[in-house]
């Protein structure tokens, strides 16, 4: 481990020499590479450093303890500094974990109403400006791409890109099946019911990331036909992208020009075919791991929101919390930063056992 931290250490000084040059700085795409290497290798190596300072402070304490007049003052910081040790010990094995790849990529986010009619479709349009507040608290912008209502104000369908920085990292695991029981409005006895939604979070991928053959599409224009109460277009602008290999189907007509129908149709399907090569290495490399960390799996149900008392339950981490209301403003942080440690100890874990 030591070797490791100390050849990532000498990395990090080799990359801030070369930043120095004059040929690097003038060379915008290998000054930005090193720029974000250094940005991401900076919290490892700081953290590297002080543990070796408190190495070398807990090296020499030993040796005060030995002075019998400087002994019971030494030992109360010996005590205190291995406690530190420890801590830093423990945060440089966190570090060392792989990141995720994706998690400084935009997102494309799906969500869709599932079992419960109007329901299910008044609950999606609450994600839906659940995360949208969230977006908004973190300083992201968030675009619609996509939008079919419901005839109540509820959503039967949204897709839509989320930007800003480390997006993917705080949304990643949203994606599942969203479940509440609520009181519907229309609901004259006062029965509860169970409504869900499905929530697909997509990491954005670059056209290099995913190379598409054009002979692998069917492209079909066809006019909108103008759902959610959209005004019915009078050209052939709505575009229906076919990507025949993988059987994945895109519909985009929100806009008025069919190149940006089209333009917005193939960044959902590049995002849904890279989150599937994932899901597909992800099963490859560990079969047995039941988390769901970036595939988009909408066969779990992974959270419940329950109005009568109140209470969210996320059920891949056993977290109960009873301010449903500030959840759905998008006060999200308390259960992203629970996924977050979770995701933290299952890395560890498996790195163990690697």
């Amino acid at each position: 481990m030591f070797e490791k931290l100390q050849s990532i250490e000498a990395k990090y000084e080799q990359l801030m020499a070369e930043m120095a040059d004059p040929a690097v700085q003038a060379d915008n795409a290998k000054f930005r590479s090193h720029s974000k290497t250094l940005s991401d290798m900076q919290p490892l190596v700081e953290r590297f450093r002080e543990y070796k300072d408190v190495l070398a402070q807990v090296t020499a304490t030993e040796e005060l303890v030995k002075d019998p007049d400087m002994r019971e003052l030494a030992q109360e910081e010996l005590a205190q500094l291995q406690q530190r040790q420890d801590t830093l010990l423990a945060d440089l094995k966190v570090l060392l974990v792989p990141k995720d790849p994706n998690d400084a990529k935009n997102v494309i986010l799906e969500i869709r109403a599932g079992t419960g009619g109007d329901e299910a479709a008044l609950f999606a349009s609450d994600l839906f400006r659940m995360y949208s507040r969230f977006a908004e608290r973190h300083g992201w912008k968030i675009e619609v791409m996509s939008l079919n209502e419901s005839g109540v104000g509820g959503i039967k369908e949204v897709i839509a890109t989320i930007t800003g920085k480390n997006v993917y990292s705080r949304l990643k695991y949203e994606s599942g099946v969203h479940r509440v029981q609520r009181v519907p409005a229309t609901e004259a006895s006062g029965r509860i019911h169970t409504s869900t939604a499905t929530v697909a979070v997509l990491p954005e991928a670059d056209e290099v990331e995913v190379e598409i053959d054009p002979s692998d599409l069917q492209i079909d224009v066809y006019r909108s036909s103008g759902p959610g109460g959209q005004s019915v277009n009078t050209t052939d602008s709505a575009v229906r992208i076919t990507h025949e290999p993988s059987g994945i189907v895109v519909s985009m007509q929100d806009e008025k020009s069919q190149l940006q129908n089209r333009e917005r149709a193939m960044r959902v399907l590049r995002a849904r075919l890279y989150e599937r090569a994932l899901a597909e290495q992800q099963a490859a490399v560990a079969a047995s791991r039941q988390a769901q960390v970036g595939t988009g799996d909408r066969a779990e149900k992974i959270r419940t929101y329950n109005f009568p008392d109140k209470r969210v339950t996320d059920h891949r981490v056993s977290l109960r919390l009873h301010n449903l209301d500030q959840i759905l403003l998008g006060e999200l942080d308390e259960l992203t930063a629970a996924l977050q440690d979770d995701e933290k100890r299952r890395r560890l874990e498996e790195q163990a056992v690697a």
